[in-house]
């Protein structure tokens, strides 16, 4: 974050003119600082809270981040093995499976017998990229989608690999990707949030995994970079309005007071939280106008719905919350979060891939052609995907109408479309199995790397000061960015 803005937030009023020394302070800082033409920052913001020092020009100013919970498979969808069909029901060969760590779901079976894909691929677009028919939406857009088939994870069970692809670490406690967007790039809209989070309804409820606020914390980060939990029935953000019997009237002189309190106590102990107290207070109460109108979507046109399909007037649904992040993109908000659950398809793949697949398609191909509309669409990154793959091999029964997948963390597939992802490229190839990956791996931290990259930021040098060390989201161990996939 700007130097110089930092300080101007946490000091008090009060605490400034009782301090007449900061007048100088103040001056010699903005010196120091240079004019601010001087200084990176993005192009087309204006107002007071700009953001902090970029790295270089970035392509990204907002980023729209899908999460699969339960983890896609990949070869049923996007990575086309049709040399499988000759392994049906054949073991997998132990020198593919090469003494690989599995799950407690089919750590026990007697053999691992192979179940290629039951849908049928098409190639798509000039890029010529092979997508399942259950996706007929998606094949229409693969030229503007950036194809990763060559994602991999070192973690195997859904909590640690989500945390990890979410913050860049297994163990929880880190800012998450989200946080960091917030805390480097800083606010375009003071009455709405910087880091949105939605979690999406699915259709197929079979296995619906835990999600939890950790996963949108702001870790170590300043409070006010976590995510705010946008609901899909009731009040869009808890307690946000007054209760019944509060006017506004008495509601702002209960926050004033709250301020003086607060403002005490920063002068007292300095900690930068309370700070955040403070601004989250005045925030919640801006946003009881701001929501209101942004959850509105009576103010869409017909065109709108039409693009987007029945699901958008349907409250909590995916195509609802895209809609939404849409809207919350154009109006200044940094980095949106949508989690859809029920990928966890360790058993029938027939029944619940085709309803995954319905809640998404239609909607992401029209949050691509209405951003395009908009010219948001260059300036905004979108990000599909999971927190691992899935197996070729069947777990438990197979038959050739169905079966089901256990997790799988050596490659999977996510794609990524606009600010500044390069559309019709597939990166990365695969074994036949889709089990190895055999050219062009992309591990977590190289992902994150990367796009920080399209945001301006150099992964190396975005760092914050916690315990004696200059944090960062890609860590400590190598990882560099994919040009490859920069447009």
């Amino acid at each position: 974050m700007d130097l110089f803005q930092q300080y101007a937030r946490n000091i008090t009023r009060r605490h400034f003119f009782q301090q007449g020394s900061n007048a100088v302070g103040w001056a010699a800082l903005a010196s120091l600082m240079g004019p601010p033409a001087q200084r990176p920052v993005l192009a087309a913001e204006s107002g007071p809270d700009l953001a902090g020092l970029l790295h270089h020009a970035p392509k990204a100013k907002h980023v729209i981040y899908l999460h699969m919970v339960g983890g896609p498979p990949q070869m049923d969808l996007f990575d086309y093995k049709p040399v499988m069909n000759d392994w049906y029901d054949k073991d997998l060969p132990e020198s593919i499976r090469n003494g690989q760590r599995l799950t407690t779901m089919t750590s026990g079976q007697a053999r691992f017998p192979i179940a290629p894909s039951k849908f049928k691929f098409e190639q798509a677009g000039e890029c010529g990229m092979w997508v399942t028919e259950l996706l007929p939406w998606t094949k229409k857009v693969v030229d503007d989608m950036c194809f990763m088939r060559t994602m991999n994870t070192e973690a195997i069970n859904h909590e640690p690999a989500i945390t990890f692809m979410q913050t860049g670490n297994q163990i929880t406690g880190r800012p998450c990707l989200g946080a960091w967007t917030s805390y480097g790039l800083g606010s375009l809209n003071d009455d709405l949030p910087t880091f949105v989070v939605m979690v999406a309804n699915p259709t197929n409820t079979e296995q619906v995994q835990a999600i939890s606020a950790r996963l949108w914390q702001s870790g170590y980060l300043p409070g006010e970079h976590a995510g705010v939990s946008f609901r899909s029935s009731g009040d869009p953000i808890l307690y946000i309005n007054n209760p019944p019997g509060v006017p506004s009237q008495m509601r702002r002189r209960t926050l004033d007071g709250l301020r003086q309190l607060n403002e005490q106590t920063y002068a007292q102990l300095a900690d930068p939280e309370t700070r955040t107290r403070i601004e989250q207070y005045e925030l919640a109460y801006r946003m009881q106008t701001s929501v209101p109108e942004l959850t509105n979507l009576a103010t869409e046109s017909e065109a709108t719905f039409n693009l987007y399909g029945d699901e958008a007037k349907k409250p909590g649904s995916f195509t609802n919350n895209v809609l939404l992040a849409r809207r919350l993109v154009e109006r200044g908000v940094r980095f949106v979060q949508i989690y859809l659950n029920n990928w966890d398809t360790h058993a029938n793949v027939a029944g619940r891939l085709p309803s995954q697949c319905r809640d998404v398609d239609q909607a992401c191909y029209a949050l691509i052609q209405d951003l395009k509309q908009r010219g948001l669409f260059d300036q905004t990154l979108i990000i599909w995907g999971g927190e691992f793959g899935r197996t070729i091999y069947s777990q438990g029964g197979l038959s050739k109408e169905n079966y089901g997948r256990d997790h799988h963390p050596r490659c999977f597939t996510m794609w990524m479309a606009g600010g500044g992802a390069r559309g019709g490229q597939i990166y990365g190839e695969t074994d036949d199995f889709s089990y190895n990956i055999v050219k062009d791996p992309v591990s977590v931290h190289d992902f994150h790397a990367t796009v920080l990259h399209m945001m301006g930021f150099d992964h190396e040098r975005f760092t914050y000061r916690f315990q004696g060390l200059d944090q960062k989201l890609t860590g400590v161990e190598p990882a560099k960015v994919i040009p490859e996939l920069l447009a």
